[in-house]
């Protein structure tokens, strides 16, 4: 092999080097933009509204239903406007709840579904709208994974929204109700839920 050869490969591998350090620092630095938003031992940075009955059980936030099957939200105490955010979640079915997000009142919100909707049709990570009911419908049951983990995805951008459920992209819309809001999770009234459980082990939410 020529010098000339052994200067171009030795060139070459130092640039691939290079371009994978970078690669890897800029990954790490992307990383560090995400916010866990629970901290897996208590609810700060959080409060609840209604009867239902928030706790921390083994590293996980637990929602269900309060006594006389009473309903109630949990949200953040902080609002956020154009975002990523990723939940992993399992449901105990039967099963009604869901992802606030933008939520400025019960009238004034949207929500990433967590459920079984018979009429109109629709499932887990549909977007509903107070008002407008829903603005996007999942009709596919079997994107959600009724015995495991779950990961329901949330970019907000200006008036874009976009859910999606395992990586799968169940509503894209565009929407200019709300510009900001807290995050939250929902507990659904009804006897029918009583045995129902929302269970989240992670959080975390990313600023555009």
């Amino acid at each position: 092999m020529n010098i000339e050869r052994r200067a171009f490969l030795k060139h070459t591998a130092g640039v691939v080097a290079g371009m994978a350090v970078a690669g890897a620092a800029m990954a790490e630095e992307k990383a560090k933009d995400w916010k866990p938003l629970f901290n897996g031992k208590d609810l700060t940075g959080w409060k609840p509204e209604g009867g239902a009955v928030w706790t921390v059980e083994n590293g996980t936030l637990v929602g269900k239903q309060g006594p006389k099957f009473a309903p109630g939200d949990l949200f953040t105490t902080e609002e956020f406007g154009d975002f990523d955010l990723e939940v992993e979640y399992k449901a105990i079915w039967p099963a009604n709840s869901g992802v606030w997000f933008r939520y400025q009142s019960p009238e004034k919100a949207y929500q990433a579904d967590i459920l079984e909707y018979k009429d109109p049709l629709a499932y887990s990570g549909t977007i509903y709208c107070p008002g407008k009911l829903f603005i996007a419908k999942n009709l596919d049951p079997k994107l959600e994974k009724k015995e495991d983990w779950n990961t329901i995805a949330v970019k907000a951008q200006g008036d874009h929204l976009v859910v999606s459920l395992n990586g799968k992209v169940t509503g894209d819309v565009h929407d200019n109700s709300m510009a900001k809001g807290r995050i939250g999770f929902q507990v659904h009234p009804g006897e029918e839920f009583k045995d129902m459980k929302i269970i989240v082990r992670s959080i975390r939410l990313r600023a555009l």
